[in-house]
């Protein structure tokens, strides 16, 4: 009821009134226009989780009124996750932990690795994007088509690197946080995708709402539409807007059409004798199944409906591919030097993801070096951030996307 409150009262009153308008009622005239908690899904969700572990039997509960106000209000994930499970940190406030050098270091370095998804990456992004998408009458085409794409970074390097940055810091006070994101890009399904992306919220709603509602045990119909409920209600997580909804919808309908094709794939497949493990066949399910998520996330950045029509409307034109070689993209809030570095700290992403996808991971192997390579990576690393992130005088502080919800 706190959740509904603070978040989706409003919501509901603007739906009702709605439907209310299309019967030519008169209106609900009431409106709150509450200032919404910062974090308030995320620590809801956690302390929710908590309470039906113990209803369930799966943990005791905690009889220490402070150790449970720690857990849910553990300041590095509270604002923005990952959603910890009681099973995890809570057994992990009860041990005795003690000051340890190595995990400073590795703490240290997914920090570091945090702040570049962050002040490097997300941050420069969102400028170009948020001036295509702020005025999409002007900027059509291929503004929008590339608008588009690098949203998909966007988000992601905003959010993984806020989860990144909480590991990182837990790991220095000897907290161990779930891993969030897992090379989600690298998926070759929309199912495997969110199997690697929000890993904590879609391993939350799997254990507390899609087995509980009956899961894939009482037939392929009860299935899908469990899916279909699950990633609507996903949606409206996100966000008390029909987009959310419609996004979530959107990512439900990507799964249960991905089983349904499944013996259609396998017979063609076999009729084009194609091999599945061939890098070719790889690249192209990662590619296609980018593509799916990422118009996917059309509905997710566009303001509204009618935004997302123009969207959609201008991505189907593409009548101004000269923008691609005259140098009019660098007239999109980005300088041509922003611009291009956005696009080579794009490639370190992509290939830091490839060894994390490979389960290589560099942190560790950087490690593992002597003291002066260890050194001059983090010091080295330290200095890129201060001088290619974006922040200071002439830019606007940007809060981590996820913080709204």
């Amino acid at each position: 009821m706190i959740l509904f409150f603070f978040k989706y009262i409003d919501f509901a009153i603007d739906s009702i009134n709605a439907v209310l308008r299309f019967y030519y009622f008169d209106e609900i005239s009431c409106r709150f226009d509450l200032i919404l908690p910062v974090g308030i899904s995320f620590y809801i969700f956690q302390a929710l989780g908590y309470t039906i572990d113990v209803y369930r039997g799966d943990v005791e509960a905690e009889k220490n009124f402070f150790r449970y106000a720690l857990f849910v209000s553990f300041f590095p994930q509270l604002v923005a996750g990952p959603i910890e499970r009681s099973k995890n940190l809570l057994s992990q406030l009860k041990e005795v932990h003690t000051f340890s050098f190595e995990r400073m270091k590795d703490g240290l370095l997914l920090m570091l690795w945090g702040y570049f998804m962050k002040l490097v990456l997300a941050d420069r992004i969102a400028i170009f994007v948020d001036t295509v998408y702020g005025d999409l009458d002007t900027y059509t085409g291929y503004y929008v088509l590339i608008a588009s794409i690098l949203f998909a970074f966007q988000i992601y390097c905003d959010f993984a690197g806020y989860s990144t940055i909480a590991m990182g810091v837990s790991e220095i006070l000897g907290f161990r946080l779930m891993e969030n994101f897992n090379a989600p890009y690298f998926a070759q399904s929309a199912a495997e995708f969110w199997r690697r992306w929000h890993i904590s919220l879609s391993t939350w709603f799997k254990d507390y709402l899609y087995i509980p509602l009956g899961g894939s045990r009482k037939g392929k119909l009860r299935k899908y539409l469990n899916l279909f409920l699950v990633f609507l209600v996903s949606g409206l997580w996100h966000g008390a807007s029909w987009n959310y909804i419609i996004w979530g919808g959107i990512n439900g309908m990507f799964q249960i059409m991905g089983d349904l094709g499944k013996n259609f794939r396998d017979k063609m497949q076999g009729l084009l004798a194609l091999e599945r493990n061939t890098f070719s066949h790889k690249i192209l399910k990662m590619v296609l199944t980018f593509l799916l998520i990422d118009f996917a996330w059309i509905f997710f950045r566009a303001p509204d409906g009618s935004d997302v029509l123009k969207v959609l409307f201008s991505m189907i034109k593409l009548d101004n591919p000269w923008i691609l070689f005259d140098g009019s993209l660098y007239q999109a809030g980005l300088t041509q030097k922003d611009y291009q570095l956005m696009w080579i700290g794009i490639g370190i992403l992509i290939l830091a993801d490839l060894f994390k996808y490979k389960g290589i991971c560099i942190r560790h192997r950087i490690l593992r070096q002597e003291w002066w390579f260890r050194w001059l990576a983090g010091l080295g690393s330290v200095l890129l951030l201060l001088i290619l992130g974006i922040y200071g005088y002439g830019y606007d502080a940007r809060n981590f996307i996820y913080f709204q919800f």
